[in-house]
């Protein structure tokens, strides 16, 4: 068996103050979270290649009245990295843990869910499992759909996501052995450059080959046809999301954002035409790394102004 690398939280402990806490869930897997504050719940889900450590400062602004969780993936940030033959790192299996977190926390009604990348994906998979349980949805540069049209044909993947999704003698090496994957996202995620603290505290789950096996396996469970693993449960989130259409809905946009793009925000626009929508033309894919502070200020008021007793 090969033995995870330690992660060093020295160099940005002092961004990420706060206490861990785990659970076990499924066949035993170490599952890591961020539990902070008293009051509404309000959960937020991760994408790939981030973790808990991105929702800091959503953590900071909001425990001081709401009670915020943020859970990291099986394979990311502080929780358990099992190898592929022990865990298949599937959206399946990312939703089912969710939904196992979450009803072990006892937390049963008012939840507002709050989802960036491949998180929002899993979110409103688990939303449409449990309707009864959310009360208001917070999406940042994500999708739960396929692919929208642009006119007759589906957008494609981009071309880099394309090459680690489908070139796995070349990429397996790249993401998982120089982390080619995280390192970029440093650098193309975000609109601007970030602080060394804040680059080490994004990447330092990911130090080591077997500590970047799901950020690998993310990519490959990316669903393109209907024989691929995930695709099914991609198509009944997408066929699905009508049901979520009664809650109340904000959407916070980077639009220099080369995988969801102005193409997804508009597929966004389209299915929840009562959203809340707020785009931002000088941030990025890492919207809370450039706009945390505009970002902060919308949810606060999305919250207030959509109480939970009139939410459902």
């Amino acid at each position: 068996m090969v033995k995870n690398k330690p992660i060093n939280l020295v160099p940005f402990r002092h961004l990420y103050p706060f206490q861990s806490h785990y659970m076990k869930l499924g066949t035993s897997l170490q599952y890591h979270y961020i539990d902070e504050g008293n009051g509404e719940p309000v959960v937020a889900v991760h994408g790939n290649p981030t973790w808990s450590f991105y929702f800091r400062k959503l953590i900071k602004g909001l425990s001081s009245s709401y009670h915020i969780i943020v859970p990291d993936h099986i394979g990311c940030g502080l929780s358990e990295k099992p190898g592929s033959d022990r865990y298949p790192y599937t959206l399946k299996n990312r939703v089912d843990n969710l939904e196992e977190f979450i009803c072990r926390l006892g937390i049963n009604t008012g939840i507002t869910l709050v989802g960036h990348d491949w998180g929002g994906m899993i979110a409103m998979a688990y939303a449409l499992r449990n309707p009864g349980r959310i009360a208001r949805i917070v999406l940042m540069n994500t999708a739960a759909f396929h692919p929208p049209h642009l006119g007759t044909q589906r957008k494609k993947l981009p071309l880099r996501l394309a090459l680690v999704r489908n070139f796995t003698l070349l990429s397996k090496p790249a993401v998982q052995g120089l982390n080619l994957f995280a390192y970029a996202a440093l650098y193309m995620a975000s609109a601007k450059k970030l602080p060394q603290a804040v680059r080490t505290g994004l990447i330092a789950p990911y130090n080591s080959w077997s500590n970047r096996v799901a950020v690998f396996n993310f990519v490959r469970d990316i669903p393109m046809k209907p024989e691929d693993p995930s695709y099914a449960l991609v198509r009944a989130t997408d066929s699905g999301l009508s049901n979520l259409s009664h809650l109340p809905m904000l959407i916070c946009w980077g639009l220099q954002d080369f995988v969801f793009d102005l193409a997804y925000l508009n597929e966004w626009r389209r299915r929840f035409p009562h959203a809340h929508v707020h785009s931002f033309a000088d941030a990025g894919h890492y919207i809370l790394e450039d706009k945390p502070r505009e970002i902060l200020f919308l949810i606060k008021n999305f919250l207030k102004n959509n109480p939970v007793s009139s939410c459902n």
